[in-house]
């Protein structure tokens, strides 16, 4: 079941791109606009001097992270659209971390590991209702987004409200929190989401417990049959699945916003579904993936400036990729539903 790395694994994803930029390209003209001034001010505005370049690894980071979270649970079989929600969670505790530590030493490990943490109990309550009441994880996972997104705004306008009153949002983190900058607005989250794949991937492919994760989204019931306790497997998937969603939350308000206030996620959850898609589910591939999307998300702001054409043009080539890649894996998908990857059964944990 192990995969090496296979160059006719990324013809789907280029040719996904490229027809997504294609279309978005045809899309601009049809507008009146000029698709290639459009795209170079996007591509400028993403890598054109070192401030862009930082811009974009920075964005990308949290992507990156949570498409690894995606990436875990799909190849698990589990369709964890909650990666928002764990995010949130992980932002909100570590916040809370952060706060109650003050300038104490261990205020980031604290901050992290609680943002870990919640991550993980947020993503383990949805694979607990789908295994002990066959609650549908798509449901569930979408609706403890709203939770989560109502318990920041509960928490920045009560708990975490910064002392003078005046925003809903939290106080600024106390500078032991805050994760080391490398320069250039550059911060050390971004080192952890490189060391992160390669993690994954040895998780995924050198471990046991990755292959009861592969073998539990291949075939849960052929897995139950050969002993492998695949509702483990899944319960499992989720928690790390969760913990790295959760990470991100920790380290997008300790390495960047240094505080927390609604709409904190902005919808980047849901971004790292595309990038896992993209990706398909590799961790080496959702690097990319993730500078993919976080190019657009860097580059859509010099686009509107430059060539006057709207930042939400880059959410147009976002859901083009997507409809491209789901078009292009459609078959795939019918063959692994087909033999019951996509619909794991009741297990007890």
């Amino acid at each position: 079941m192990t995969r090496g790395p296979d160059p006719r694994r990324l013809a789907a994803p280029a040719a996904a791109a490229g027809a997504a930029l294609l279309v978005s390209g045809l899309v601009l003209a049809a507008a009146g606009a000029d698709p290639l001034a459009a795209l170079g001010a996007l591509v400028e505005g993403a890598f054109g001097d070192r401030f862009a370049l930082v811009d974009t690894l920075v964005k990308s980071c949290p992507l990156a992270l949570m498409g690894l979270a995606v990436a875990i649970a799909f190849r698990s079989g589990v369709w964890n659209i909650g990666a928002d929600g764990q995010l949130l969670v992980g932002a909100l505790a570590a916040t809370a971390a952060a706060q109650a530590a003050g300038d104490r030493t261990l205020a980031l490990p604290a901050a992290l590991a609680c943002g870990i943490v919640a991550g993980a109990l947020w993503a383990g309550l949805a694979a607990a209702l789908k295994l002990r009441r066959q609650v549908n994880e798509v449901i569930s996972t979408i609706m403890l987004n709203f939770v989560a997104a109502r318990l920041v705004g509960f928490a920045v306008h009560g708990p975490l409200m910064e002392a003078a009153g005046r925003y809903p949002q939290s106080d600024p983190l106390p500078a032991a929190a805050e994760l080391p900058a490398l320069g250039s607005g550059l911060h050390g989250g971004v080192l952890l989401a490189l060391a992160a794949a390669p993690l994954v991937w040895f998780l995924l492919h050198r471990t046991t417990l990755g292959f009861r994760w592969r073998a539990a989204g291949e075939n849960f019931l052929a897995a139950r049959l050969a002993g492998l306790a695949p509702g483990r497997a899944t319960m499992s998937a989720m928690l790390v699945s969760g913990g790295l969603a959760g990470l991100a939350g920790g380290i997008e308000v300790a390495g960047v916003t240094h505080r927390l206030f609604e709409q904190f996620s902005g919808g980047q959850g849901y971004t790292a579904i595309a990038v896992a898609l993209l990706a398909r589910l590799h961790p080496g591939g959702v690097i990319v993936s993730a500078l993919f999307f976080a190019a657009l998300a860097a580059g859509s702001g010099a686009m509107q400036r430059s060539a006057g054409v709207s930042a939400v043009f880059a959410s147009i080539v976002q859901a083009t990729v997507i409809l491209a890649l789901l078009a292009a894996e459609a078959p795939r998908f019918t063959r692994r539903r087909g033999g019951g990857g996509a619909a794991p059964h009741a297990e007890a944990v």
